[in-house]
């Protein structure tokens, strides 16, 4: 079974809204919805109340997808 990104052709490209998503979940930051349009953290960030729907769906497929995975970021 192919992965949902994948299906849908989701943008996984550094700083876009699956990548976010996926990022806050590894870190544990928690899902708030967000993204970059250029680079992360180099480039204008875009908050929940203006993305798309499209685009808050991608953001928590990738942070449910890490959380799927349980790939979580080792602090110790």
């Amino acid at each position: 079974m192919e992965n949902q990104h994948e299906q849908f052709n989701v943008d996984t490209r550094h700083g876009s809204p699956y990548d976010r998503g996926s990022a806050d979940s590894y870190y544990r930051r928690g899902r708030r919805p967000h993204y970059f349009k250029g680079a992360t953290y180099n480039s204008e960030e875009v908050l929940e109340k203006d993305m798309t729907p499209v685009e808050i769906r991608e953001y928590n497929l990738g942070f449910d997808q890490n959380e799927a995975d349980y790939n979580f970021k080792d602090w110790g």
